[in-house]
Order: C-alpha cells, then structure tokens, then sequence
C-alpha cells in the first residue's frame, strides 16, 4: 500500500485506471500451484499485453478449490511478479467472515494495491440493505487496504445502486466490481461515480462505457490476455483511443476483434468455462493448466473444435 486509509479513495482516484485481468491460476497435472507457469504469464500479460493490473484468487482463479495458506500464497507470488510493473487486487471473498478478514490483512501486509470482497450468500432476506451495510464495515473497520465491492447474481441477488451508493460512503470502499444489467450500473455511476470508481467485466461494453459514461478502469476478466497476443494487441488500441477522445478509431478496431469473441463464445462449453479458457491460454502460447475438481476437463472433440475456432479468428501470434 501506498496511502493510508483516509487517502484510499483519492489514490485509488489517481492510479486504478486501465485494463486489469482476472488471472485464471494454472495447476500442475498434479493439481498443485504451478507456481513458475503464473510467474511466467504474468511477465507476459505485463511486457508483451500492457495489462495494467490483476484480480487475483477470484473465481476465475478457482479460489473456491484452494486452501486459505494457497489463496495467501498467490497473493505473494503476484506480488512478487508484479514487481511494481503492475498494480494488484486480491480476492479475499469467503462465506465466512473470519476468513475475509484473515486473508484482507495479509493482502495489506504483503503489498497489495487493494482487495476485492464478494457479497456474501445471504441465508436470511430480512433487513439485506442493512446487513451488507453492517457486513463491508465490518470489514473496512479491520483493514486500512482500499476495497473494492462486487455483486454477481451468483450471490443469490443483485446489490441495488441506491445500496452501493450508501457502501460508497464507507472511507476505504474505492471502487466496485459491479456484474449487472447496464441501466443498473450507468446508475450507480451517476449516484456514486464521485466516490467509487464503477466497472464490470463486460469488454464487449468496455468501449461503449469509456465513451458514454466516462469510466477509465476495466475490472475485470480474462479477455485482456485472451483477446491479445505480443503482435494483436487491440483491446490495449481500442482501450487508448477511447481514452484519447478518438471514438470512431476505437469501435473499428473494437468492432474488428468479433471473430475472436465469436471463436471464445461458440466453442466455450456453458459447464467448463475454466478449462476452456486455459485451453485458449495453451493455444496462445501462455501456461494454462489443469483444473481442479470438481470442474470438468475438455474432452477431446471440444478441444478440436476450440482450436480450429482459434485458428481461423484472426489473431497475429
């Protein structure tokens, strides 16, 4: 960290900007942490992709079949792999709360940017506004570290705008995930864009939010390092542009990126979104791995199917 907790939002204001990736987490065949393959994508997505920062331990990194000492452990080795050329958020999302906060102070402690905190599974609908209230202060009152809220329906529910609006008081809350319906988060950005930054992890809607809504941060899924290789890197074009006021460059160059989205989303099976997307990894050259159970592996004929998709979407490699 590098602010306190009174100067979380203004710094987060200053530095939380560009296009950061959920990093999926590569396991050895024997299902261990591929601690070398992580290091390895990592320096990749930083000097060849121009990723500006990582969402580490989430979902997309199978958090939920790791134990509490392996999710510390990649927060370290990213850390690590960073090296300041990159800004880092750690998943410390857990049903229980001890757990949150465990996780949360060793982010702090080994220097991460900020954490990201998923809303809970709720057992009992009564007074919800209220216990998310009393849940995220809870947590803001144990850690200095900047937070960043996420709603996902996979909750259960969806956290309304008038709710994030009132968690955008809270003095470390920076900024938030928010996987809704765009009217929902073009309304949050209007009630609360002057305390939290706002973002989902639709890059198809990333431009279109750049240009309509003002937004500069992208937070965050795989497509930065899905979409990009070393020698196609669109996304971080089209990302610059907008930002740069050029608007018709940005959506051509936007626009001309359909074949790969259409490649990931017709060969992408519904139930194994994980192996998919590191079989994608494999093709490109990365360390994609194995998953752990219970997600389910490709079979061979989807992985046919996945790499002559690949081979024909248009990538420069």
């Amino acid at each position: 960290m590098n602010y306190d907790r009174k100067s979380a939002k203004t710094y987060a204001r200053q530095t939380m900007t560009g296009t950061w990736a959920a990093a999926l987490m590569p396991f050895t065949p024997s299902l261990d942490l591929d601690e070398e393959g992580f290091r390895r994508n990592i320096d990749h997505w930083i000097e060849d992709l121009g990723i500006d920062g990582f969402f580490i331990a989430g979902k997309q990194g199978e958090f939920f079949s790791m134990s509490i000492d392996e999710r510390k452990r990649c927060f370290d080795l990213a850390i690590d792999a960073c090296a300041g050329r990159a800004q880092t958020i750690m998943s410390c999302s857990d049903q229980n709360m001890d757990v949150v906060i465990d996780l949360a102070r060793h982010a702090q402690k080994a220097g991460a940017d900020y954490i990201v905190v998923h809303a809970p599974v709720l057992h009992f609908f009564k007074a919800q506004d209220e216990t998310l209230l009393n849940y995220y202060r809870t947590i803001a009152d144990k850690v200095d570290i900047g937070i960043a809220l996420w709603s996902h329906p996979d909750s259960g529910y969806l956290m309304s705008p008038e709710l994030c609006n009132r968690l955008a008081d809270i003095e470390t809350v920076v900024a938030i995930k928010y996987s809704v319906p765009r009217p929902m988060y073009a309304e949050l950005t209007r009630l609360a864009g002057d305390r939290i930054i706002v973002s989902t992890a639709s890059e198809e809607e990333w431009l279109d939010n750049v240009l309509e809504l003002g937004w500069r941060l992208y937070l965050c899924s795989s497509p930065p390092y899905l979409l990009q290789t070393k020698q196609d890197r669109r996304m971080r074009a089209y990302t610059d542009l907008a930002f740069a006021g050029r608007g018709d460059e940005a959506r051509a160059i936007r626009d001309s990126l359909d074949p790969v989205r259409n490649a990931l989303r017709s060969t992408r099976p519904a139930e194994k979104p994980h192996a998919h997307q590191k079989y994608w990894q494999n093709l490109l050259g990365q360390t994609g791995g194995a998953v752990r159970p219970p997600l389910l592996d490709l079979t061979e004929d989807e992985k046919a199917r996945t790499r002559a998709a690949f081979e024909a979407c248009g990538l420069q490699l």
